[in-house]
């Protein structure tokens, strides 16, 4: 997703464009992996010393309410990254030291609803986690 598709999602809902939300979309477009919102908040205290982590999650559930955001939980805790392509159904392979993700472009859900016959599946979610290859080297 791109920082022109997120403001017009975030006006189409009717959210007003403050410094606190540009500086966290900017953050989140400059960096392809997934971030936590301590990484946000070191990131936004360097021009806005004393920002709360209500403000920062408040901004954080409402991308990812809006489909700005994908979020995953890895070792415990809360990760956030821009969303990916719209209308495009794939996964990741998330590193587990850096953030860095893959896109995965098969799904197992066609080999995984042969085993419920009769169940309607709502969604899924599907990631593969481990360390990437500059990650094994380092």
């Amino acid at each position: 997703m791109t920082l022109d598709e997120a403001w017009r999602i975030l006006q189409l809902n009717q959210f007003k464009r403050t410094k606190n939300r540009e500086m966290i979309l900017a953050f989140f477009a400059q960096n392809d992996r997934y971030l936590t919102a301590g990484e946000v908040r070191n990131y936004m205290e360097v021009d806005n010393p004393g920002i709360s982590f209500d403000t920062i999650y408040r901004n954080l559930a409402t991308f990812t309410e809006l489909g700005i955001l994908e979020e995953t939980e890895l070792t415990g805790e809360r990760h956030f990254r821009m969303h990916c392509e719209a209308g495009v159904h794939h996964h990741h392979f998330i590193c587990t030291r850096c953030g860095k993700t893959k896109s995965i472009p098969d799904c197992p859900m066609d080999l995984i609803t042969i085993h419920l016959p009769g169940y309607k599946v709502a969604g899924h979610k599907f990631e593969v986690y481990d360390k990437c290859p500059n990650c094994l080297v380092g």
